[in-house]
């Protein structure tokens, strides 16, 4: 059984030391507002989407190439929606 307050922690981490100030103020604000509405499979998802290099995520939401390198998932179709 996974230990959903763990991996939520972890996830938490992942997405505000990035590297970059850009993908850390993304990512992270966006697991603060909805890391309590994702089910199990939406933190694998965001998990999975957190491996990707800043490089590639900042392109792909900003529509400069890339752009099918990200699956897309719910999680994906949020990030790509989420404002600053």
């Amino acid at each position: 059984m996974i230990n959903k307050e763990s991996i939520k922690k972890k996830i938490f981490y992942k997405s505000i030391q990035r590297g970059t100030k850009e993908m850390d103020l993304l990512l992270g604000n966006i697991v603060k507002k909805y890391i309590n509405d994702f089910d199990n499979n939406d933190l694998v998802n965001l998990d999975k989407l957190l491996h990707f290099e800043d490089e590639d995520l900042h392109n792909w939401y900003f529509q400069n190439g890339k752009e099918n390198i990200i699956p897309k998932s719910k999680v994906s179709s949020m990030l790509k929606d989420f404002k600053l």
